[in-house]
């Protein structure tokens, strides 16, 4: 008796136990359910969806006539899925006999199955990834993928920047028209069993190729810069020089080039030093090529004429310096013209005293000096104007002659582009088109009138042509040529920086009807410092090959020695 009541009472415990294990059991089945039923849904869904990126084709960039300058290579990116691959050991082996891959490392990432996605190879060369993807391994898995890529090398490689692995613009145009170029990516959502096997694609979404981007410049013309440029640089011992090509009536850049340059295959291991845009980014005192806003601001406000003349001195004091012409020259008569020609700067201060401080700031402005020009380039530098509240009584003494201002290569060939266009400034630009879009609606405005405009013509002309004038050597046999020499200090912490100088040529070619204009700026040229003798002779050679090569006549008689 007394062990038929043992036995109940056990079966009893026994019952009240699994009553409770039941009661928990439900418990915890409603919490999930009810409590928790959204966000375990959630989580199911994600271990059985999958979304897959599939990269969208980036548009080229070309130049003017359609020659490619950045395009997408087509090649073949091969993935694995850790979790379905049966043989590691052999996906590893494999990769290090076509890819070059250290089995070493890809071994352990494929038998740890952290992932379903982890990269084989990316951007591989289409007949390796063919042998490879032969074998059928599975779990293996590729996609067709674009790598960028630069046919012209070193042509343009800071104007073009470049794309980094994802094909997303990480400098120069193909940041600056990034979105246009990039597309827009596909997507794929894919159902996967337990085990990981693709069942369905339950939504998809096509890629969206990118926009091909068609530059003004000519690959030509950008090429020859280069050349020319290099070789300057070699002959003067400098530092780096830097071109612009400027169609003066559209603002159309043909070439932004300069020296030391590198091939754009190779931006990601080319120190930065070589890739900024130096035409754009950088700033560097104008010294004499800045007199044009002096003499031109001078002859609008019928201060002075062409032919007013002016008894200068050797040296002229304002406030506590004393300022000496480039070459020592006893007290003569000069007229405003060869006070130009001849880069005097006893005489550009003398007429810019007339104008006086808040005249001359009115014309740096006029001109754009201190702001943006607005190319379509990222990273462009404003220069730097003194605002006029904090000129001292020497600042009429320094600007006036392209001291103590900041300006850009692009700010100075577009002032002269300015001139060259009938006194009608207009905003430079490098892009002509994207996609089927034409760029256009630039803005412009005038500088000078028509009137002034030809007087500064004819005395940029006498820079040339005269005979003791300082730009000589830019001539070009059979064209007319006006322009500008440049011969500025380079600043330093301390004042001036001793030794070292800035030499530039700026000129319009024929100068009746202007087709470019061409500026060269030669940065620390150590064999000689002068603009008329270091940056003349390139613009000299990169106009006259620009002018053969778009065909443009003629406009003056060459030049014979006489007969006997």
């Amino acid at each position: 008796m007394r062990g038929e009541k043992q036995a109940n009472r056990r079966i009893r415990l026994l019952l009240a136990c699994f009553i409770v294990v039941f009661a928990v059991a439900l418990g915890r089945a409603a919490w999930l359910q009810v409590v928790h039923a959204a966000t375990l849904s959630r989580a199911a869904q994600r271990m059985h969806e999958e979304t897959i990126v599939t990269p969208a084709g980036r548009g080229s960039i070309l130049d003017r006539s359609g020659v490619q300058l950045a395009i997408g290579v087509e090649t073949t990116t091969i993935y694995a899925d850790p979790h379905l691959v049966t043989d590691p050991r052999g996906v590893a082996l494999a990769a290090q006999k076509i890819f070059g891959i250290d089995p070493n490392v890809l071994y352990p990432q494929l038998v740890q199955k952290k992932t379903h996605f982890l990269y084989i190879e990316r951007f591989a060369d289409s007949a390796l990834a063919d042998r490879f993807l032969a074998d059928h391994f599975a779990g293996i898995d590729s996609y067709p993928e674009q790598r960028r890529a630069y046919p012209q090398n070193t042509v343009a490689a800071q104007v073009i920047g470049y794309a980094g692995v994802d094909n997303k613009g990480l400098g120069g145009l193909e940041l600056r028209y990034n979105a246009a170029l990039a597309g827009k990516a596909g997507k794929q959502t894919v159902i996967r069993d337990p085990a990981g096997r693709a069942l369905d694609v339950i939504r998809s979404s096509p890629e969206r190729q990118g926009q091909n981007v068609m530059t003004t410049l000519d690959h030509v013309i950008q090429a020859n810069a280069e050349s020319v440029l290099r070789k300057t640089v070699a002959q003067w011992g400098a530092d780096s020089a830097t071109a612009i090509v400027l169609d003066p009536k559209t603002g159309a850049v043909l070439a932004m080039a300069q020296a030391p340059g590198y091939n754009a295959n190779a931006t990601p291991t080319t120190p930065f030093t070589y890739q900024r845009n130096r035409a754009v980014t950088d700033v560097y005192e104008p010294g004499s090529t800045f007199k044009l806003v002096t003499i031109a601001g001078a002859l609008s406000d019928g201060l002075v004429t062409p032919h007013t003349s002016f008894k200068l001195k050797d040296s002229i004091h304002v406030a506590d310096r004393v300022i000496h012409d480039a070459e020592y020259r006893p007290t003569e008569t000069l007229t405003v013209s060869q006070i130009l020609a001849r880069s005097s700067n006893v005489g550009a201060i003398t007429i810019a005293e007339k104008l006086g401080a808040s005249g001359l700031m009115h014309w740096i402005k006029r001109f754009n000096f201190g702001s943006m020009t607005g190319i379509d380039f990222p990273g462009e530098s404003p220069g730097f104007v003194l605002p006029l509240d904090q000129w001292s009584g020497s600042t009429i003494g320094n600007v006036p002659i392209g001291q103590g201002i900041d300006v850009t290569p692009m700010q100075m060939a577009s002032a002269y582009a300015a001139i060259a266009n009938n006194g009608v400034w207009v905003e430079p630009h490098l892009v002509a088109r994207v996609g089927g879009h034409v760029v256009s609606h630039f803005k412009r405005h005038r500088v000078v009138s028509r009137t002034i405009d030809n007087e500064l013509k004819t005395m940029l002309t006498g820079v040339v042509d005269e005979h003791n004038a300082t730009g000589t050597q830019a001539a070009i046999p059979g064209y007319t040529v006006a322009g500008k020499t440049g011969t500025a200090q380079v600043p330093g912490p301390h004042g001036y920086t001793t030794g070292k100088y800035v030499a530039s040529f700026i000129g319009m070619v024929p100068v009746k009807h202007p087709r470019l204009v061409v500026m060269v700026v030669v940065d620390d040229p150590r064999r000689n410092i002068f603009g008329g003798t270091v940056a003349a002779p390139a613009f000299a050679q990169i106009a006259q090959f620009d002018l053969q090569y778009l065909n443009v006549p003629p406009d003056a008689p060459v030049k014979t020695a006489a007969s006997n």
